[in-house]
């Protein structure tokens, strides 16, 4: 058993290091999502907007009932989302070769421009964390990650990794 700086042993943590955590990971958030939410709010979009952006780019030509899958969120909200990056001209929607009903999802050159906009401020900001926090802080901030998956969440994820989306 290793110790934490300030002596805390990492297996018996009191409930208020875990509330530090849990608030800490709140404000954390808040600055991960700051610098995306003020170029997306400059085109009125949302967070909605950045992850389907996000998953598109990671894997050009994804299906929508992949994104679904991947972004847990119902088919009426995922579909709001693209209609709006269709029509503005970041998305384009592809029916499928193999089976009519699929539709392929890839960003068009503008899309491209405001992902990498979106994560450029990103990497930024966790290139800076990392280096701040040094190598072993950065596996073991992604091991507490993992460990907070949802068991099939946490296998996508892996999938993702590995694979793409």
């Amino acid at each position: 058993m290793s110790d934490v700086q300030g002596g805390e042993n990492l297996l018996f943590l009191t409930d208020e290091q875990i509330r530090q955590g849990i608030e800490a990971m709140f404000f954390a958030y808040r600055g991960f999502t700051a610098d995306p939410d003020r170029i997306l709010a400059e085109m009125a979009y949302g967070r909605a907007h950045h992850r389907a952006i996000h998953f598109i780019a990671r894997s050009p030509g994804t299906t929508v009932n992949n994104l679904l899958g991947i972004l847990g969120v119902t088919k009426q909200s995922l579909n709001r989302v693209l209609r709006t990056l269709i029509t503005d001209g970041l998305v384009e929607s592809r029916v499928g070769t193999n089976d009519k009903r699929e539709r392929h999802l890839y960003l068009t050159d503008e899309g491209e421009a405001l992902e990498q906009r979106l994560s450029d401020a990103q990497r930024a900001r966790m290139r800076t964390a990392y280096r701040s926090a040094g190598p072993e802080a950065v596996a073991g901030f992604r091991k507490v990650l993992e460990a907070m998956m949802e068991p099939d969440l946490h296998r996508r994820y892996h999938a993702i990794r590995e694979h793409g989306v």
